[in-house]
């Protein structure tokens, strides 16, 4: 069965594309609050961190924020994450939920620095999904554990009702091991440091939107779906002082490069012609409008160097098997002075990037 044949069996009375301005009037969650962007920000920070032990108790703020929570048990460092993964279609070019629930959840835990080991998975059902479509993605989850070379040691299954769903929801939960001394986290980025990018970007969004609206273009593009953990285990292997990283997911690039300015309270400049993008994914973007810098990635990631490691983490990510690290490339700096993002375009001229009140394209992981 093909993956469009699943799709169409997953799905049911799928809404038309549209992109209608957030309303975020009132006392309500939006579309927009999802979104990786401002208006997530802004409930993060005066709904959600307020409420939880993490920030009331522990003394941690927004600007401890990171993609796993780093534990000490025994002497034993630990990274700890969770993320949830509500991507429609459930089946795209590259990859399925299942594939980008192991790999959203191993990626995080890797951007901490960490080996991941063990996973929980939970399932959301909607009542008359097809069991056909279950075990494809069940099959996509062990596979992909596998190929990590994690353990799914628990999980939970719930249904609701038909039309309270798409399909499938999941949830999982990471625990990696922490086996080096360095503290990779935005606190540690240090002004001069370089901005490297492991690879061409832009994929998965357009692969996903694709797949949603049912576009077909000229050449077929893919999804960089893909684990991060043995890169960044390159990385500490070869001896780099990797002060922090982040992987490229809701919000993209330039989403990733802010949140790590706004937390570190510096100023950054990209050299957009140094930034990778494929000749397919960038004509996508000038048909349909979309800014690759913001669109979702889940195979992608910045490493934030010291300025004179930046040459050998190019070298050791270029030297890696895996398809796409050819093209990793020092893509800017941060500098000392408090203040915006920019990107230096080819003419010379420079423009300030900004966060997006959502995103481009919602439901993307």
């Amino acid at each position: 069965m093909s993956a469009d044949d699943l799709n169409r069996r997953s799905s049911c009375n799928a809404p038309e594309f549209t992109c209608p301005l957030p309303d975020v009037g009132g006392e309500r969650i939006w579309m927009a609050h999802g979104g990786g962007g401002r208006f997530m920000h802004r409930l993060l920070a005066e709904e959600i961190l307020p409420a939880t032990l993490y920030a009331g108790e522990s003394g941690h703020g927004p600007a401890s924020l990171h993609d796993a929570a780093r534990i000490v048990s025994d002497g034993t460092q630990l990274a700890f994450t969770t993320d949830s993964y509500v991507v429609r279609p459930l089946f795209f070019p590259g990859g399925d939920i299942g594939r980008l629930a192991v790999y959203g959840t191993v990626n995080d835990l890797a951007m901490a620095g960490a080996r991941p080991r063990y996973l929980s998975c939970a399932l959301i059902l909607e009542e008359g999904l097809e069991i056909t479509v279950l075990r494809h993605v069940l099959n996509s989850i062990r596979l992909a554990a596998a190929h990590v070379g994690v353990h799914v040691l628990t999980g939970d299954t719930k249904v609701v009702e038909r039309g309270h769903g798409d399909g499938i929801y999941i949830n999982t939960a990471g625990i990696g091991i922490i086996e080096h001394e360095l503290t990779i986290a935005p606190d540690a980025i240090q002004p001069g440091d370089a901005i490297i990018l492991s690879g061409d970007i832009g994929r998965h969004g357009i692969a996903v939107m694709s797949a949603r609206e049912g576009f077909e273009f000229e050449t077929a593009i893919e999804s960089d779906c893909a684990p991060l953990h043995s890169a960044v285990a390159a990385l500490l292997d070869a001896g780099l002082d990797v002060h922090c990283m982040r992987d490229l997911t809701r919000g993209g690039l330039a989403q990733a490069v802010l949140e790590l300015n706004e937390q570190r309270n510096l100023s950054a400049e990209l050299q957009e012609d140094s930034i990778p993008i494929s000749s397919p994914v960038r004509a996508a973007c000038q048909v349909l409008g979309y800014d690759p810098l913001y669109l979702a990635n889940e195979g992608r990631f910045i490493a934030i160097v010291p300025p004179d490691a930046a040459e050998r983490t190019m070298r050791t990510l270029r030297a890696l098997s895996e398809p796409g690290y050819e093209q990793a490339t020092l893509i800017g700096h941060f500098a000392s002075m408090s203040g915006p993002v920019t990107i230096r375009t080819p003419l010379g001229s420079r423009r300030v990037l900004d966060m997006l009140s959502g995103e481009q394209l919602p439901r993307i992981c």
